[in-house]
């Protein structure tokens, strides 16, 4: 059976089903993961891959956390007391710390009480 090109592409992609291919290594070809199309390893002479990180600008995301956490933390409001300050009102979050079998843990925080 004659495979045809479904995807037009970069070389780094199988023209056959699109899947990222792995990286030539010491065979003539290389082999697609998903469908088993094999690639001439020569078609990834000269190229190449180049990647750029680009980090935040730490003033200005130290200026959001310190307005955020001057702002009233926002959430769901429960009838429950602070142990700190007494304070009837406190917000929660949940997050599934342990197996998915187990229920969630619930985090409350007091909106007058700043840390």
């Amino acid at each position: 059976m004659e495979s045809s090109n479904s995807f037009v592409s970069d070389t780094d992609f199988c023209k056959i089903c699109g899947s990222v291919l792995p990286l030539p290594g010491l065979e003539d070809f290389v082999v697609c993961r998903r469908c088993d199309a094999k690639i001439d390893v020569r078609n990834f002479d000269g190229l190449e891959t180049t990647s750029k990180v680009t980090f935040n600008d730490r003033k200005v995301a130290l200026k959001k956390t310190s307005s955020a956490s001057s702002a009233k933390p926002a959430g769901p409001l429960v009838d429950r007391k602070c142990s700190r300050c007494g304070h009837e009102g406190m917000t929660y979050a949940t997050l599934q710390t342990r197996s998915a079998d187990e229920g969630q843990t619930i985090f409350y925080s007091c909106p007058d009480t700043v840390r």
